[in-house]
């Protein structure tokens, strides 16, 4: 892998893999022989191989106009294998497919790594920039080719099991409908749409090698039509002008309706549950998400008498040092677990909602620790806010009568301070309730989201941009459809709303946790829902609506109001929403309130 393939090594490869091709595919008869698993692998070979073949001709063209169409033709290649690629080496498709952003690994003080940024992605703003830098071109172009013949010649499928092709189905699936349609991995020329349909397209080839594993024959054509289906509404519209919402509601809702009888049809038990539950059929529901995937809490996190402890102890002000503060004491359920100041008293920072705080990966908004029980260590050891230890916090509980007959009852233990976390943790766990007025009428409870309402989810997933941070279902930081990182963001918040002489928050964010100057002013991406009850906002609590939001967004963040920061991650570029699309905009956000 480290040593460049040269030119005739690389034809060599391609001249060998294409010719075992044809001899596999020439010989009907022959190929009908071999197993679906192995025509699988010779499409899955076929579409890398396409892929760097493309990228090679791009080195090897003269004009920029040549260049562009071989880059359309790799990218459509790695299209058709991105469904198999995705799930069977997910590392090497982030390498090949990652945004054009410094990518900062840090694991300690001692081993953080600093990678700059190479793929598809980093090509597509390369090429279609206005002036193109033609050596940093070769160089991207190169080493994205040499990881494609590396998987080419490498990569193998010989492990994959029926309930793999379900799990490659299914994702590519959630990935189209969360970031696919968004222009998430197309930022510059936004082919979102048309990819979404060459992924359609390579769904259509998987399945139909995997035909004779559908013993209902009907559901196998119900297949067939909904994926051309799919294409067909995919190649209606323009980028910006495409309903999502429609998209997501009659079509990937129902891809997932397939993928359960198929499970049912090919008799398939999965060995291990993922982020995602299996018998999901909508994605903003709060059956979607697979709580223990996100702690490592055994049995059921979320029963009511570990949730109705947790919320005692949640809302507890004995466990302070002065017995004067709780957890509750800056996430007030009325404030929709906020505390509507701009910085929490004895904080430095806005408080967040806790609604669906419990599915991201990562805590504070420096996301300095790595799961709920840690945060409760933070607040507690803090001198500003509980000021205790965990022996005292401990001894606290443990002098309550009530919470001894608790425990016993809940954890069939003596009182320690990791299970005081434990239930604390599974109370902000119980917080994830799904039923917002967008969320009813997904899973078609309800038909009451009116057309400005649904114009503005468009445009949060399209034009606006702001699914490409704020993933759906979530809407937060939580990248689909892995699901194993929150991101953080460099977008440039503002220390006060002065626009004409704006000055940056003095908050450095992440980069008080290791010192990494790649990561000053970086913050986690939060969640939007119950954005409407939850101001005032960003970290420092700058924005008190949610217009202001939208036009902090619109002028392209920091650099909007001129801030020249120079790992910002936001687009720089202005949004250019009209009047109508920010009302339509703010009017979605407010569908996401929760009723409880």
């Amino acid at each position: 892998m480290n040593k460049i393939l040269n030119n005739n090594t690389l034809k060599t490869i391609c001249m060998y893999s294409l010719l075992v091709f044809l001899m596999s595919c020439t010989n009907k008869e022959a190929y009908k022989e071999i197993s679906s698993f192995e025509k699988l692998e010779i499409y899955f070979k076929e579409t890398l191989l396409e892929a760097a073949v493309s990228l090679e001709d791009l080195n090897k063209a003269n004009s920029i106009k040549e260049k562009k169409k071989c880059y359309l033709k790799a990218r459509k290649a790695f299209k058709k294998c991105e469904p198999i690629l995705a799930f069977v080496d997910s590392e090497n498709y982030g390498y090949l497919n990652q945004p054009n952003i410094l990518k900062v690994e840090e694991e300690d003080f001692t081993d953080i790594k600093i990678n700059e940024p190479t793929g598809f992605q980093v090509i597509e703003e390369i090429l279609f920039d206005e002036v193109v830098d033609t050596l940093a071109l070769k160089k991207n172009v190169k080493k994205t080719q040499i990881r494609l013949t590396f998987l080419h010649k490498n990569q193998t499928l010989e492990f994959l099991k029926k309930h793999h092709i379900l799990w490659i189905l299914r994702d590519a699936i959630n990935r189209i409908a969360l970031t696919g349609i968004t222009g998430f991995d197309s930022p510059v020329l936004e082919n979102s749409l048309q990819e979404s349909q060459t992924v359609y397209k390579s769904l259509n080839t998987i399945i139909s090698i995997f035909e004779a594993e559908f013993s209902n024959k009907k559901l196998f054509e119900t297949w067939k039509k909904e994926i051309d289906e799919s294409i067909n509404f995919l190649n209606q519209t323009k980028f910006n002008e495409f309903n999502r919402y429609v998209f997501i509601k009659e079509h990937t809702h129902k891809s997932l309706l397939l993928w359960n009888e198929t499970v049912t049809d090919w008799k398939v038990e999965f060995p291990f549950k993922q982020a995602i539950n299996y018998d999901v059929t909508s994605l903003f529901s709060n059956e979607t998400f697979n709580i223990n995937y996100f702690t490592d809490q055994k049995g059921n996190p979320i029963k009511d008498d570990k949730v109705a402890l947790g919320k005692l102890l949640f809302e507890d002000t004995s466990l302070s040092k002065e017995k004067t503060i709780s957890c509750a004491t800056c996430h007030k359920k009325e404030l929709y677990f906020t505390d509507g100041v701009a910085k929490s008293p004895g904080t430095t920072r806005n408080s967040p909602t806790l609604f669906y705080a419990a599915l991201q990966k990562g805590f504070f908004h420096d996301k300095r620790t790595g799961s709920l029980e840690g945060q409760v260590i933070d607040v507690v050891n803090n001198p500003n806010e509980f000021h205790l230890s965990l022996n005292d916090l401990e001894k606290r509980v443990i002098e309550k009568k009530e919470y001894k007959e608790a425990f016993k009852k809940v954890y069939a233990k003596e009182i320690d301070n990791y299970l005081i976390r434990n239930a604390i943790a599974s109370y902000i766990m119980s917080l994830t309730p799904f039923n917002s007025k967008f969320d009813l009428n997904m899973q078609g409870k309800e038909k009451t989201l009116t057309k400005k309402e649904i114009n503005g989810f468009n445009l949060f997933m399209g034009k606006g941009k702001c699914a490409t941070c704020h993933f759906a279902p979530l809407f937060n930081g939580l990248v689909p459809t892995q699901f194993k990182e929150s991101e953080i963001e460099l977008i440039g918040v503002p220390k006060t709303k002065d626009t004409i002489n704006a000055e940056i928050d003095d908050d450095l964010g992440r980069y008080g946790v290791y010192s990494t100057k790649e990561r000053k002013f970086f913050f986690k991406t939060p969640t939007v829902r119950n954005i409407e009850k939850t101001a005032p906002y960003m970290h420092n609590g700058v924005y008190t609506t949610l217009e202001e939001i939208v036009d902090f967004y619109n002028k392209g963040g920091a650099t909007g109001l001129g801030f020249d920061l120079e790992y910002q991650t936001l687009p720089p570029d202005k949004l250019n929403l009209t009047v109508k699309e920010k009302e339509d905009l703010v009017l979605f956000l407010k569908t996401l309130t929760d009723r409880y």
